[in-house]
């Protein structure tokens, strides 16, 4: 079993910049694909990033060129650095760890960002 907690959510204004943090206590962090995901209110969740073990990462075409996924297996620590947020970017942002082989998933209990216009 493991865990994982997210820091570094809050109130910004539009064109602002925040960081997300997500610490994980599970065994083998480096193996898994680290996500992070987002829900708006009355919203599905959607994918915002994730970064594979080889640190390849992949973005929503939304945040692309405004949002960075970055890991470090050293630390056991995902991070997400947001620019030029919009009010749009708005919801709970959620970490999740994914490993494939054998199937495994750990999600955080998410971080509010609220963009004010």
């Amino acid at each position: 079993q493991g865990y994982l907690v997210e820091s570094g959510g809050g109130l910004v204004q539009s064109g602002g910049s925040l960081s997300l943090s997500c610490r994980a206590d599970i065994e083998n962090f480096y193996a898994y694909e680290m996500q992070w995901h987002r829900q708006a209110p009355g919203k599905e969740r959607e994918l915002v990033a994730r970064i594979q073990s080889d640190h390849r990462r992949v973005y929503l075409n939304s945040v692309l060129g405004r949002f960075t996924i970055s890991r470090d297996n050293t630390q056991n620590r995902v991070d997400l650095q947001m620019t030029d947020l919009k009010p749009e970017d708005t919801a709970n942002y959620y970490c999740k760890a994914q490993l494939y082989t054998p199937p495994r998933e750990f999600w955080g209990r998410g971080t509010p960002v609220t963009v004010s216009s």
